[in-house]
């Protein structure tokens, strides 16, 4: 007993010969095609990327815009009379002022204990 239709068996028949994955993958392919030429046209329809020439430059001098470079000495904190002690607004803000000099090299240096990197085979405990 044979319920499919003669369209039924016919669809099934197309199917199973492989002719159905073929349309299938046409349809594929002609949709990617489409999304690909609508791309080419959005993309035609933008600006222009400049010119090098039209590209904002870099000033002159060797620094970036805003940044500044200068030397840090420890500011001298000021000393009290034994009588009286120092008031917090009688601080300043910062416990560095600028410096017209760079700090010697003796200064640059750091000579406390050595702590080591991982991996780098030492304890790091100063040895």
């Amino acid at each position: 007993m044979n319920t499919l239709s003669a369209a039924e068996i016919l669809a099934a028949g197309v199917w199973q010969s492989g002719l159905g994955q073929v349309l299938g993958g046409l349809v594929i392919v002609a949709v990617l095609i489409g999304a690909v030429w609508l791309g080419f046209r959005v993309r035609d329809r933008e600006s222009a990327t400049p010119k090098p020439e039209e590209q904002p430059h870099r000033p002159e001098t060797d620094q970036l815009p805003g940044e500044m470079s200068e030397y840090r000495r420890p500011e001298v904190m000021p000393q009290s009379d034994g009588e009286h002690r120092l008031m917090p607004y009688q601080l300043k803000k910062s416990g560095t002022e600028t410096s017209p000099d760079p700090p010697s090299e003796e200064k640059r240096k750091w000579g406390g204990i050595s702590s080591g990197g991982f991996g780098s085979g030492g304890t790091g405990h100063g040895d």
